[in-house]
C-alpha cells in the first residue's frame, strides 16, 4: 500500500510520523515551496501527549514544552473565577499538558521524516477515483496515484471541497491577535490563564525558555479594517483595564511574533472518509481555539488512522474504524469549543454579570469531567 497526505503542517506530519513507524509507504506533498514552521504559542493536551508518546515524538516535544499544572480564570478585575487542575490530568492518563511555539512542534514532526518522503512545492489541483486507485493533480501538471489519499490540508482544503462544496469556514464572530513576548517574571511558571471582559478577553500562558505566549480577542464583523492595522501599542491601551502586565506583555511583542487573524471553524460534518479519501486535522474539523485542541484532534487523527492503517487488513476497514473514533470526538470538540467561545465573548452587562456571578459555583470536578471526553 502507498499513502498520499496532502498537506505538511502538523495533522499531515504527525500522519507521516506514524506511518513510518508502523513502515507503510507514503508520500506527503506541501504546497509552499519550503519548510516553514509559523505561528505562536500552541497549547497541547494530555490526550494529544499520549499520541505524540505512540509516534515517539513527545520527549522531542517536551524538550521544548512548559508543562502546565492549572488554568485560572479571571473577571474584569482579574478577580478568580474558577481553576482546572491540570494535574489531575497527568495522574489519570500519565501525560503533561504542555505550551508550546507552533513552530517548536511542527519541527518536532519535520525532524522525523526522512526528506525523501516529503515534496515541496507541490500544490494539489484536483483528485479522481478510477481504477481501484486515487489519481492528484498538482498545480505543475503532475497526476500520481495511490492506493489511498489522506487530506491534511487545513480549513481551506482542496479536497474536502471536492468532496463537501457546502463546507466553508464560518466565521466565530470575533478576531484575535497573537504574539510572544518576554516574561521577565510576570507570569507563573506552569499556570495558564483567561481573564474576561465585555471588551474583549485576554490569555496567558508561558513558555519553556523564558517567554510568554499570549492572545486577545475582540468581537467585531469579519475583515474588520479598523482592526487589521493595529500596532502592539494600541492593542495594549485597548486590554490595558486587565493590569500593566497585560498591557506590557502586548506592548513588548516584536512585529515578527504579532499575528491577527478572523476566527472560522466548520460545521461538523456528517463524515470525514470518501472512497479512497480520509481527512484528518483542520480539513475535517476546523475549531476555535477556545480548547485548545486544534493542533491535538489533528495529531489524534493522525495517531489512530495510522494505528488502523497498519492492523487492518483492508484500507476500508481502517478508514471505518477511523471513523466511528474519530468523529464523535473531534466534532463534540468544534461544537464545545464554539460555545465556550460565544459564552467567553458576552459583551452585554446582564450576560456577563450572570456569567461571572455563576461561574464560581461551577465544581471543579465537573470542569475536569468535561474534558474525559478527549480521551478515547
Amino acid at each position: 500500500m502507498h499513502i498520499t497526505i496532502i498537506g505538511g503542517g502538523i495533522g499531515g506530519l504527525a500522519l507521516a510520523n506514524r506511518l513510518e513507524r508502523e513502515g507503510i509507504s507514503y508520500t506527503v506533498y506541501e504546497r509552499h515551496a519550503t519548510f516553514q514552521p509559523l505561528g505562536a504559542g500552541i497549547g497541547i493536551g494530555s490526550n494529544a501527549m499520549l499520541a505524540l508518546t505512540r509516534m515517539g515524538v513527545s520527549d522531542d516535544v517536551l524538550q521544548k514544552g512548559m508543562p502546565l499544572h492549572t488554568q485560572k480564570f479571571y473577571d474584569r478585575n482579574r478577580r478568580l473565577l474558577n481553576t482546572i487542575d491540570f494535574t489531575r490530568l497527568k495522574k489519570q492518563y500519565g501525560e503533561e499538558t504542555v505550551t508550546i511555539e507552533r513552530a517548536d512542534l511542527h519541527e518536532a514532526l519535520y525532524q522525523n521524516v526522512p526528506s525523501e518522503r516529503i515534496q515541496f512545492g507541490r500544490a494539489l489541483v484536483s483528485i479522481e477515483e478510477r481504477d481501484d486507485r486515487v489519481f492528484a493533480t498538482f498545480d505543475d501538471g503532475e497526476t500520481v496515484a495511490s492506493d489511498v489519499l489522506i487530506a491534511a490540508d487545513g480549513i481551506h482544503s482542496v479536497v474536502r471541497r471536492h468532496y463537501v462544496p457546502q463546507s466553508t469556514p464560518r466565521y466565530a464572530g470575533y478576531t484575535c491577535w497573537r504574539g510572544i513576548s518576554p516574561n521577565d517574571g510576570r507570569v507563573e511558571h506552569g499556570v495558564s490563564s483567561e481573564a474576561w471582559s465585555k471588551e474583549g478577553r485576554f490569555g496567558w500562558a508561558p513558555l519553556y525558555d523564558g517567554t510568554v505566549y499570549w492572545f486577545a480577542c475582540i468581537n467585531t464583523k469579519a475583515d474588520d479594517p479598523f482592526y487589521k492595522q493595529l500596532t502592539p501599542r494600541e492593542l495594549s491601551y485597548h486590554f490595558r483595564h486587565f493590569g500593566d502586565d497585560v498591557a506590557s506583555l502586548i506592548e513588548e511583542t516584536d512585529d515578527a511574533y504579532f499575528l491577527h487573524h478572523d476566527l472560522y471553524d466548520i460545521r461538523p460534518l456528517e463524515t470525514y472518509t470518501f472512497g479512497r479519501v480520509a481527512l484528518i486535522g483542520d480539513a475535517a474539523h476546523a475549531t476555535t481555539p477556545n480548547m485548545g485542541q486544534g493542533a491535538g484532534q489533528a495529531i489524534e487523527d493522525a495517531d489512530v488512522l495510522g494505528e488502523a492503517l497498519a492492523d487492518y487488513s483492508s484500507w476500508e476497514d481502517a478508514f471505518r474504524h477511523y471513523e466511528q473514533t474519530r468523529r464523535p470526538i473531534a466534532n463534540k470538540v468544534v461544537s464545545l469549543s464554539r460555545q465556550i467561545g460565544w459564552a467567553a465573548q458576552w459583551e452585554h452587562p446582564f450576560l456577563t454579570t450572570f456569567r461571572d456571578t455563576v461561574f464560581p459555583f461551577v465544581p471543579k470536578s465537573l470542569l475536569f469531567w468535561r474534558l474525559t471526553f478527549l480521551f478515547r
